[in-house]
């Protein structure tokens, strides 16, 4: 019996903006499995990023490096107003 969950659940994703971005650790590799990563909203910024992980993370922000298609290179420096896409890889730099 072949329902296309699949397909439904990259529709349900497509229809609420859903994005995921995973997190990196300095001198690690990023844990990209499916249970892994942040779930925001499209059009998340590295600030929204911030406040998912913790609330004080963001007031402690010096820049971001990030993996994926919304940098023009990879890995690129970023700020806090930087638009992510749907799997970058982040990896934040406190002060």
């Amino acid at each position: 019996m072949n329902l296309n969950m699949d397909y439904l659940l990259e529709k349900i994703w497509e229809y609420l903006a859903l994005v995921r971005v995973y997190t990196k650790k300095p001198g690690s590799a990023p844990d990209l499995g499916p249970e892994d990563g942040i779930i925001l909203r499209a059009g998340c910024t590295v600030e929204h990023c911030c406040h998912a992980l913790h609330r004080t993370l963001a007031s402690q922000f010096r820049y971001a490096i990030v993996w994926g298609t919304s940098t023009k290179f990879s890995p690129q420096r970023v700020g806090i107003h930087h638009k992510l896409d749907h799997e970058d890889v982040i990896q934040i730099v406190k002060k």
